[in-house]
């Protein structure tokens, strides 16, 4: 799955051209690595995405195409 679909799958970020957005400007890293909004996201990969002064790391549990609010928390752990 895309990195800024996944992202915007997961609620990490709210909708998919913030995603794309934050990509573009070099915030968002997969495995120490810096990513592009079309990267290949897996289960294993460690995302990083920086918001101003802080940072969300996370590990990626499930890729699903859709998925329930209440059935976040599956797809991924915080770090």
């Amino acid at each position: 799955m895309r990195l800024d679909k996944y992202l915007k799958v997961s609620r990490i970020i709210k909708r998919r051209t913030v995603a794309n957005e934050a990509c573009d400007a070099g915030r968002v890293t997969i495995n120490d690595k810096p990513a592009k909004a079309s990267a290949n996201v897996k289960v294993g990969d460690v995302i990083e995405i920086t918001f101003g002064n802080r940072s969300v790391k996370v590990e990626v549990l499930d890729v699903a195409e859709t998925v329930k609010k209440d059935e976040v928390k599956e797809l991924f752990r915080y770090l």
